[in-house]
């Protein structure tokens, strides 16, 4: 396989994954992560940190701002 396929197929399966996890830690379906359904998987995750990672102030956390939390150390990773 060409390294470029291998790449494109690692990204891939990177991404799957991580919709994956979305999927799961968003109980209630509605596409965003609230404080309960963070801490309902990491309950060390303070409100200081949620609020730092919810960047645009709407309360909840989007894919775009849970992965910027994720990459900063702020939320763990699954």
């Amino acid at each position: 396989m060409k390294p470029a396929m291998i790449f494109f197929a690692v990204a891939l399966s990177g991404t799957a994954a991580f919709a994956q996890s979305m999927a799961e830690m968003d109980a209630d379906g509605d596409g965003v992560l609230s404080m309960a359904e963070v801490q309902a998987l990491f309950p060390e995750v303070t409100e200081d940190a949620f609020a730092s990672a919810d960047t645009d102030g709407d309360g909840v956390l989007n894919e775009a701002e849970l992965t910027a939390a994720q990459d900063a150390g702020v939320i763990p990773a699954n």
